[in-house]
Parts: structure tokens; C-alpha cells; sequence
């Protein structure tokens, strides 16, 4: 028997790992290939996203080896790991907010913090914190998950004072994109059914609000609805986004022969990349993607059922919503099927911070792996 707290001695999930850094190569490709003419003609700089992203994998690669290799138990060992989840992109959050010295600004949001050799998305950061976060909190709280008053409420303020700051950035994709993965945390640790039926409710009010409030998020709604009503403003980024997938057929254009790249497709680099890719590649290339992503789901939904410990199975489920819902979200959005959002493509679109948090998630996920039941 192994010492109380320690790992048993089994090998880690080696195909997580595979998987991960052939999703991070295709990334570092297609998004030179999406950005080098845009780079070229706005930047002076055919490299600039290039070298961002191989920056972000080299760093990510780091985060991979040594959290694969660092006890998880010791987060939830240690309350200052729980509490900094919160504190710590809370702080940066209102960096953002209220140092402009340290707030990148673009197209009317501030959700970057220029450290100076790198910028970093604090958004990005809260994700996975609190993540972090809410595992440590179900996994002491497991006995009180039920109880919606003494279990979920003082778990539901936290992740809402951080979703706040978030909003006012504004980020209102990220902010949804928390609320998904909460309710699936929320339904992994044991809440009860009509708790979450309420919960749920009172989201799609909040959102339909918030929707209503705000001109530009309606603005895109309508664009969402019917793309072709105002094809050269509020349509234009979907229109193009089709032209891409259309024209890349089954076997596609060809590795840097995407024509929407070509400044006609805004954030081709990032929130769109999905699109460029498509292009290129085609069907076929589209649905190796798809299957990468569906087996490191998979591998996640795995480590999460088999772990031997109740915070292990917690983060390992977290980790794995987190991947899988931001793809649904990108994917359904480049393709018209839900209202455009910035949320970008796991491993995939341009950008250090978003690519960094998840090699970093992957290699808690696969660190958990080896504490699970084989089989």
C-alpha cells in the first residue's frame, strides 16, 4: 500500500500527452498559415503570431511537464491553493480594470495585461482557477451539495463575484462559458436535479437580459439569425466564415491556401481559425480534428470515473468541460449555429495565455490519470 497522500506507482495517461501536443503542432501551423499575409500587411511582420504561439507551447510544454509530475492532492492539502484561485485572478482582473498602465485595450474591451515579454488574458486564467476552485470546495463540501442554501449558494457567489468582473470587461462568451462548466461541476459533485433545473432557468432569463441591455450583443444575435440581412457590417465575420468551410470541400485548398485569410476573415488567427482550417484541410481534415478532440474528451470522462478520490474525479471533470465545451461553443459559432462569441479553439487559435491554460490543464488531467482504477 502506498503512504497516505502519496501517488500509487502506475504510468500516467501517455495518450492525453500524444494527443495534446499533435492538437498544440497543428495549432502553431495553421495559425502561421492564417495570420503570416494579415501579420505581414498590419504588423510588418509575417512572424508575429507565429512566434507568439511557439512562445505559448514552449511555456505550455513546461506547465506540462511539471504539473503531470506534481501531486494534485496538494492543492486541495494546502487552503492557500483554494483561496489563491480566487485572489489571484481577482487581482489581475482588476488590474485590468483600474491600472491602465498594465490594460491592453481592443475594439472597446480591456481583458489583457501587458507584462511586457508577454500578454496575458487574466479571463483566461480565472477559467481554470476557478476550476480549481469549485473541485477543492465540492470535494470538502460533498456532504452539503444537496443542500442548496449551505452547499451551492456560498460556492455560486464566489464564481459570480469573478463572473462580475469578467462581465465588465465587457466578456459577457467567457462569462457563459464559466456558467456551463458550473453546472457541470455542479452536477458531478452531487447537486440535486431541481436545483440545477432552477439554476438553469434563472440563467436564460439572466441571459435574454443581458442580451437586451446591451446593443452590440443584440446586434450580433441578429447577425446570428440572419447573417445575409446585413452581409457588409453585423453579417459580414459569418459570411465569410461560410465562404471558408464551403469552399474547402472534402479534401481542401491546401496547407496556406486559404483565400478568406487574405483580410477578408476578421480574427482568421483566432476566433475563427476553425474556419481557415476548414479551407485548407477540407472534410476529412475537419473531422481528424473533431477526433482528436473526441478522444481527449473521451480520456478525460475516463480519469474522471476511474479516479479513486472524490477532488480527483472533480478536477478531472472540470478540466475536461472545460475542453470540450470551448470547442462546441468555437466550432458552433464559425459555423452558424449559435451566436458569434470570442471564444477560442483549445490548442488551436492564436493566443499565449488561452494556449499555456490548456497545456496546463492537461497536464493536472494527466498527473490525476495516474491515481485512477485501470481499465
Amino acid at each position: 500500500m502506498p503512504k497516505r497522500g502519496l501517488l500509487p506507482k502506475r504510468e500516467m495517461d501517455f495518450s492525453v500527452l500524444v494527443v495534446t501536443l499533435m492538437l498544440v503542432l497543428t495549432g502553431i501551423v495553421v495559425v502561421f498559415s492564417a495570420s503570416s499575409y494579415m501579420a505581414t500587411i498590419k504588423i510588418g511582420d509575417p512572424y508575429f503570431y507565429f512566434k507568439k504561439q511557439i512562445l505559448g507551447a514552449v511555456i505550455g510544454s513546461v506547465a506540462i511537464l511539471f504539473l503531470s509530475r506534481f501531486d494534485y492532492h496538494k492543492y486541495q492539502r494546502f487552503t492557500v491553493v483554494k483561496w489563491g484561485a480566487v485572489v489571484i485572478p481577482v487581482l489581475m482582473l482588476l488590474a485590468v480594470r483600474f491600472v491602465p498602465a498594465l490594460s491592453v485595450s481592443l475594439n472597446g474591451s480591456s481583458r489583457w495585461l501587458n507584462l511586457g515579454f508577454i500578454t496575458i488574458q487574466p479571463s483566461e486564467i480565472a477559467k481554470f482557477a476557478l476550476v480549481v476552485y469549485m473541485s477543492i470546495y465540492m470535494a470538502e463540501k460533498r456532504h452539503d451539495m444537496m443542500d442548496f442554501t449551505k452547499g451551492v449558494v456560498p460556492m455560486l457567489a464566489v464564481v459570480g463575484g469573478v463572473c462580475l468582473l469578467i462581465l465588465l470587461q465587457p466578456n459577457f462568451s467567457m462569462v457563459m462559458c464559466i456558467a456551463i462548466i458550473t453546472l457541470i461541476m455542479l452536477y458531478v459533485g452531487g447537486a440535486r436535479k431541481l436545483h440545477l433545473g432552477v439554476m438553469c432557468s434563472i440563467g436564460v432569463v439572466a441571459v435574454i437580459a443581458l442580451i437586451i441591455v446591451e446593443p452590440y450583443r443584440m446586434e450580433r444575435l441578429m447577425a446570428f439569425l440572419d447573417p445575409f440581412a446585413d452581409p457588409s457590417d453585423t453579417g459580414y465575420q459569418l459570411i465569410q466564415s461560410f465562404y471558408a468551410l464551403a469552399s474547402g470541400g472534402l479534401f481542401g485548398r491546401g496547407l496556406g491556401m486559404s483565400q478568406q485569410k487574405l483580410l477578408f476573415l476578421p480574427y482568421g488567427e483566432s476566433d475563427f481559425v476553425f474556419s481557415v482550417y476548414a479551407e485548407e484541410f477540407g472534410f476529412f481534415g475537419v473531422l481528424l480534428l473533431l477526433s482528436m478532440y473526441l478522444f481527449l474528451i473521451y480520456r478525460g470522462v475516463r480519469i474522471s470515473a476511474t479516479c479513486k478520490d472524490k477532488f480527483g474525479s472533480l478536477l478531472a471533470a472540470g478540466v475536461t468541460a472545460l475542453i470540450g465545451v470551448q470547442v462546441i461553443i468555437n466550432v458552433a459559432v464559425v459555423t452558424g449555429s449559435m451566436p458569434p462569441t470570442g471564444q477560442t479553439l483549445p490548442f488551436i487559435s492564436a493566443g499565449s495565455s488561452s494556449l499555456i491554460m490548456f497545456m496546463a490543464a492537461t497536464g493536472v488531467l494527466m498527473n490525476i490519470s495516474k491515481n485512477c482504477v485501470k481499465t
